[in-house]
């Protein structure tokens, strides 16, 4: 051996022994274990070093943490407040009541201003206001109660018995054509005679009473019913009832499901002529020996020359035709309410 191999040999300094952790991750296997001395030795060391770590309770997965699913959204679709509802629905309200009632008010505004305005004799036409006052000091004392309920008791009877009469023989003219060709002819003749005019043969035959009264109602409410229930039958159409006896339906099925149904639109019409006809004819029969009633409202106080109670009854006359057809309109949307309207 050289000088110089003895040289750098000497100069070697010894292999310092690595620490477990510097260790690299050798498959050969494991040298054997230290003493309980050297164990002791090392502890503190072991210990006192900063980077030992805490024993994990398990494997700590290598790479990034998956994230969790999206959960699908649950939200419901926004819905307005119901205060924001019900503001709408009275705004909507207001507006149809005001364009309902806008020639109305025109109307009462008129009349209100032409008598002060001199367009008219206020003798003969008061003001507005002076037949509201009259209308209320009736209403206070129970005049106008009583005279509306007689009035009322006549006419709702002679319409019920007009009713009861005329729809179910206008099915039977309608449907059954012997039938209508038998009374077909009386029918012309008594359609064309007002009621008015027989109202001097109902009192001479009737007497002056109720009877007479609540005959000539139903005489003249019966004719719009009867024609309308005519035409209701007659007009059905002839697709739905090839349909119905392809299905072997009986004449009173038959009636029930197809014919009534669709006459019911037309017979209504009908009703609701027959109601403003029932106050109408009634006020005029009242003109003449009746002792109650609106008609004789108005007659007594055209005779007093007490004017404003004279409108103030045309004005409840008015009012009670109105809500009776209002009544009727109701009445037919509901037994028709499988009908479409045009609009929709």
């Amino acid at each position: 051996m050289s000088l110089t191999t003895r040289t750098t040999t000497e100069k070697t300094p010894p292999p310092v022994a690595e620490s477990p952790a510097d260790a690299p991750h050798d498959p050969a296997p494991s040298p054997p274990a230290p003493s309980p001395s050297a164990s002791s030795a090392t502890a503190p060391s072991t210990s006192a070093s900063p980077a030992a770590a805490p024993a994990s309770p398990g494997p700590v997965p290598s790479g990034p943490v998956p994230s969790p699913p999206p959960r699908p959204s649950l939200r419901l679709p926004a819905r307005p407040a119901p205060v924001r509802r019900a503001v709408r629905r009275l705004a909507s309200l207001l507006v149809t009541g005001a364009t309902k009632s806008a020639a109305i008010a025109a109307l009462l505004l008129l009349w209100e201003a032409a008598p002060r305005l001199g367009l008219v004799d206020r003798v003969f036409l008061p003001p507005f206001s002076e037949v509201a006052v009259a209308w209320w000091e009736l209403a206070a004392d129970g005049q106008l109660a009583d005279h509306t309920y007689a009035s009322l008791v006549r006419s709702f009877s002679g319409f019920g018995l007009a009713l009861a009469l005329a729809v179910p023989l206008g099915l039977l003219i309608g449907w059954y054509r012997p039938v209508a060709e038998l009374l077909g002819p009386l029918l012309e003749v008594f359609r064309n005679t007002a009621a008015l005019a027989l109202l001097p043969v109902f009192v001479l035959l009737l007497g002056i009473g109720e009877t007479s009264k609540i005959s000539i109602v139903v005489y003249a409410c019966a004719w719009p019913v009867l024609l309308n229930t005519i035409s209701a039958v007659r007009n059905v159409d002839p697709t739905l009832l090839k349909l119905a006896r392809s299905m072997d339906l009986s004449a009173p099925r038959l009636f029930q499901k197809v014919i009534l149904p669709s006459a019911v639109p037309v017979i209504f019409t009908g009703i609701r002529l027959a109601g403003a006809v029932s106050i109408l004819v009634l006020v005029a029969a009242e003109m003449i020996g009746a002792k109650a009633g609106l008609g004789y409202l108005i007659n007594a106080s055209q005779y007093n020359f007490a004017i404003p109670q004279m409108y103030a009854g045309i004005v409840t006359i008015s009012a009670i035709g109105v809500a009776f057809n209002q009544l009727l309109v109701a009445l037919e949307r509901r037994l028709s309410s499988w009908r479409v309207s045009p609009g929709s």
